[in-house]
C-alpha cells in the first residue's frame, strides 16, 4: 500500500511539475545573466590588461618585474646612449622636371653597443648609398610635416639597419634637415 500511496503521490506531483517549471526558467535566466557577467568582466580585465591599465596595479600587488639580466641591460643601454654622427648628405629630391629642389641633412645615429662604432665604418659606404638612393626619389611634399619627418625617420632606420647588419640601430636622429 506504501508503494500505491507513492504512485499517487508521483501522479498528483503534476501540480508540483508546474510549479518546478517556472523555476527552471528562472534558473536559466539566472545562470545566462551571471555567464554574461562573468564574461564581461573577464573581457574588460583583458582588455585593461593588454592596453597596459592594469600594469600600476600589477606592479603594486607583485612589485617591479625583474627581466633578470635581459632588464639590467636594457637599463644598460639606457644609461649610455652611443651616437654615430654621419657625413652631411646633400643630394637633389625629384621635383618632376620643375627647378631643382635640394635637400641638406645632417644625420646622427643611436647604436645598441660602442662595439657596434667599429662595424659601422665597415660598412659606411654601403650606408651613405642606401641614404643617397632614397632621398633622391624623395618629393618636397613627401618631407611636409611631422608625418613626412616620422616616415622619412622610419625608412632611413629600415635601411641603415639593413646595411649593418650584424650592428644594430635602435634610432636615426636629425640634426639639420634644409630643404632649398
Amino acid at each position: 500500500m506504501a508503494d500505491e500511496d507513492d504512485d499517487e503521490d508521483d501522479q498528483d506531483g503534476g501540480g508540483d511539475d508546474d510549479g518546478g517549471e517556472p523555476s527552471e526558467k528562472g534558473g536559466k535566466k539566472v545562470i545566462i545573466i551571471v555567464a554574461v557577467l562573468f564574461l564581461l568582466v573577464v573581457g574588460g580585465l583583458a582588455a585593461a590588461y593588454f592596453t597596459g591599465l592594469m600594469d600600476p596595479v600589477i606592479e603594486m600587488i607583485i612589485g617591479p618585474v625583474a627581466d633578470g639580466e635581459e632588464g639590467g641591460e636594457q637599463e644598460a643601454a639606457q644609461g649610455r646612449a652611443v651616437f654615430y654622427d654621419l657625413q652631411e648628405l646633400l643630394v637633389n629630391l625629384n621635383t618632376g622636371g620643375r627647378k631643382s629642389s635640394f635637400l641638406k641633412i645632417r644625420v646622427s645615429l643611436e647604436l645598441v653597443s660602442e662595439d657596434d662604432r667599429a662595424k659601422l665604418d665597415t660598412v659606411m659606404p654601403r650606408i651613405i648609398d642606401n641614404f643617397q638612393t632614397y632621398l633622391r626619389e624623395l618629393r618636397i611634399d613627401d618631407l611636409k610635416g611631422s608625418a613626412g619627418m616620422y616616415r622619412l625617420r622610419e625608412e632611413l632606420l629600415i635601411r641603415v639597419n639593413a646595411a649593418a647588419a650584424p650592428a644594430k640601430i635602435k634610432d636615426v636622429l636629425f640634426k639639420e634637415m634644409l630643404i632649398q
